[in-house]
């Protein structure tokens, strides 16, 4: 039996901020003096994140982690789903990839899963006195409860008390809760032992008759109410945020404008979110080329299926548009991350077919470097060194391929450190005029003295003065921040009964 204190989280649906929640209990247990650790069975996610270990697992896992402040592991989200087209994903257990399967098959290798997440889950109960699970999408989508792993079936072997999250911001938020426990088993429903309303706007007083009438109806507490907030930066659950999407140019003559391809595969854009929050850059997520609108720099960032994304690209006019705009525009910097870098050679090859039927593609041609991909996947944290400015930062990269350098440029970094060893090798490219860029290293804007350090490039590229150094992003502060909101806005007493109670 397992005696670990525990609690889930589960959402009326994906992206209700079932993720944020779990990172904000993370810290407030700890806070109360708790040894506290996150886990999510399986999670489904392009943002992803490489532990010391070399093992891959959802990035927001390793926030939550950071929340309690302790190392990520594989064990914390022992199944990582990615998905590569709209019918099939890459599947990591523990870390490791064990290949690509289409929905059905994975439905039906999902069993074999099972032992594993357990285990996964005792060996955190065996070190932690909390452990703070995370769902996945709904509890009570009908077509996946025979075979859920991660869910209630999860919670009812961790003997775990259930919080359903609603997010209202969406609508809808007393139709989503009350449809969700309607379909819900009366064994089910009885786990939900609280509600936590997310994402409010408003007068507080407003809603006290809608939650009046869910606890008469569903006889669940009611919780709390979380405010919608904007001055708290936690990363978002694995969505960009449709406020990066606006196409209101104004104000962006007086800032330096930063677009990011919104690729249909796009994965770890957590890289810009440092960038986004910098008060000189105006960043926006870009799905029509018309929709580069002068911009400083263009990133073509990473993705899960790169020979589909450039082949888009192309069909879409991405890359005539691109080429003319730094053809043209001599300030202008454009730069590619992971499949992005790839993307910016001479071609890539996949004689494998990893990818795609595409054996061979011709990349932009705009770098003097040759991809070629393989079966072995490249996970690895990486500590290196800005050759240009010697300034150094961390980082870590997740990719399937090599790529080498087949004519005149020079590296970008200069890596000193790869997974805890001491090793030197060059990394990443930049053009002989400096404006253009490619490099594996995921999280490199990140570091602050780096990040500030390019822009202001980009700055003088302009004409305009150079800032200084300024640590606009400390997630230690802002994971206490949001614990504080949480805190303020929820039933500590009832949620701590809840907790010592279990399912009992």
């Amino acid at each position: 039996m397992i005696k670990t204190k525990s609690l889930q989280i589960c959402g009326t649906g994906s992206g209700v901020g079932k993720s944020v929640i779990v990172s904000a209990l993370c810290r407030i247990f700890l806070q109360e003096g708790y040894k506290v650790a996150p886990f999510k069975a399986q999670n489904m996610a392009l943002n992803s994140f490489v532990t010391r270990g070399r093992g891959e697992i959802g990035r927001a896992q390793a926030t939550q982690a950071q929340a309690c402040r302790i190392e990520p592991t594989v064990e914390m989200n022992p199944v990582l789903i990615k998905p590569t087209s709209d019918v099939g994903a890459q599947v990591i257990v523990l870390g490791k990839s064990i290949g690509n399967m289409n929905a059905l098959r994975y439905t039906k290798y999902k069993s074999k899963l099972l032992e594993v997440v357990r285990s996964s889950f005792r060996r955190l109960a065996d070190d932690y006195e909390v452990i703070v699970i995370e769902g996945a999408g709904s509890p009570a989508e009908i077509n996946l409860k025979s075979h859920d792993i991660v869910n209630l079936k999860m919670a009812a072997y961790a003997g775990a008390p259930v919080i359903l999250v609603g997010d209202i911001d969406k609508g809808g938020v007393f139709a989503w809760i009350i449809g969700t426990l309607e379909l819900l088993t009366p064994k089910e429903r009885k786990m939900i032992k609280g509600i936590i309303i997310n994402k409010f706007r408003g007068d507080i007083r407003l809603l006290k008759p809608g939650i009046d009438f869910l606890e008469k109806r569903t006889g669940i507490k009611v919780l709390g109410v979380i405010p919608y907030y904007r001055n708290i930066k936690i990363p978002e659950e694995d969505a960009v945020p449709l406020d990066s999407f606006k196409n209101n140019l104004s104000g962006r003559n007086c800032k330096l404008n930063i677009d990011v391809l919104y690729l249909p595969h796009i994965s770890n854009f957590t890289d810009f979110d440092a960038l986004e929050k910098e008060s000189d850059v105006c960043l926006r997520y870009v799905k029509r080329p018309d929709e580069l609108s002068n911009p400083d720099m263009i990133i073509i960032p990473g993705t899960k299926n790169t020979i589909s994304d450039l082949r888009y690209l192309m069909k879409a006019g991405f890359i005539n548009k691109i080429l003319s705009i730094i053809n043209s525009d001599k300030q202008v910097f454009l730069f590619g991350i992971c499949g992005g870098y790839q993307m910016l050679g001479k071609k890539i090859i996949d004689e494998h077919g990893l990818e795609s039927r595409w054996h061979h593609i011709q990349g932009m041609n705009v770098l003097p470097v040759e991809t070629r991909l393989g079966t072995d996947k490249i996970l690895a944290q990486i500590e290196a060194k800005e050759i240009v400015s010697g300034l150094e930062l961390s980082g870590y990269e997740i990719h399937h391929g090599l790529t080498r350098v087949t004519g005149r440029c020079k590296p970008l970094f200069r890596v000193f450190e790869c997974n805890g060893r001491k090793i030197k090798y060059n990394e990443g490219v930049i053009s002989s005029n400096q404006r253009i860029l490619g490099t594996y290293i995921h999280g490199i804007f990140d570091a602050s003295p780096f990040r500030r350090c390019f822009l202001n490039r980009l700055r003088q590229s302009k004409g305009w003065p150079a800032l200084a150094v300024r640590e606009n992003f400390n997630p230690d502060k802002e994971l206490n921040k949001l614990a504080q909101l949480v805190r303020d806005n929820i039933d500590m007493d009832i949620l701590h009964k809840i907790l010592i109670g279990g399912l009992g």
